[in-house]
């Protein structure tokens, strides 16, 4: 990211004020690689853990937001961020072995792991901008990331109304949205994405050939993986995100 850019940014969040979603356009041209952009390897990414590994300048603008949500008793953690190819193969390549091994068939299985985990090569948390959230400060469910603890009397409420009314100033925005005619993943309310980065990083995605990389790297159900199958998870499951994510 232009750091000059990304400087007057967190100056303007710095002093609460709101940025717009026009801030985000950027002149990003081909300045992501191919690895970095299935999550081969990226030079922009920092951390020592599964959970603070990100890109530097989400890095910065989240340690900023927590600083602010502090104030509030909120203890914003990092359950998920940066996600390896490797990594994402892994997680998409147990359940399509567990689900066929249960009785449903290749395709069944796969739109059964495509309601909330994606295809390797094809996740934002690739790019280090993507973070699951939740509040420390809350008692702990069994399973974290469901949407229930996020609303009504879940535990994270009083940190999903704060977001809902300051991500967006320190550059965060809520990916996969509880809005009944969005198709694709499931509503995920604690998945937010770093917008500067992530929406020039999706914009030069978008140009790779999804079909090929699948194949190259010998992802397990790849065969189901027909034109028809990618050309309706890019339009559902990778485009259908918040407009305010989209170039």
């Amino acid at each position: 990211m232009n750091r000059k850019h990304f400087l007057n940014l967190t100056a303007l969040t710095g002093l609460g004020v709101m940025v717009p979603p026009t801030f985000s356009r950027i002149p990003f041209q081909n300045q992501f690689s191919r690895d970095q952009l299935i999550g081969k390897g990226n030079p922009d990414i920092m951390g020592d853990s599964y959970t603070s590994t990100m890109h530097i300048d989400a890095a910065e603008a989240l340690s900023k937001m927590k600083l602010a949500a502090e104030k509030h008793n909120i203890q914003i953690e990092v359950v998920s961020a940066y996600r390896s190819f490797e990594r994402q193969k892994e997680i998409f390549e147990n359940k399509y072995t567990r689900f066929t091994g249960q009785g449903l068939n290749p395709s069944q299985a796969i739109e059964k792991i495509i309601e909330y985990s994606t295809i390797p090569g094809t996740s934002r948390h690739h790019w280090g901008t993507d973070l699951d959230l939740i509040d420390a400060n809350a008692p702990r469910p069994a399973n974290v990331l469901v949407a229930e603890n996020y609303h009504g009397k879940g535990p994270f409420c009083k940190m999903k109304e704060w977001l809902d009314e300051h991500s967006e100033s320190f550059g965060f925005y809520e990916v996969y949205t509880d809005n009944a005619n969005r198709k694709g993943f499931k509503y995920e309310p604690w998945h937010l994405s770093y917008a500067p980065v992530s929406i020039p990083m999706l914009k030069e995605y978008l140009l790779l050939d999804l079909k090929s990389i699948l194949l190259e790297e010998k992802v397990k159900g790849g065969e189901y993986f027909t034109d028809a199958f990618i050309s309706k998870y890019r339009k559902h499951n990778i485009l259908d995100i918040n407009p305010q994510l989209l170039s």
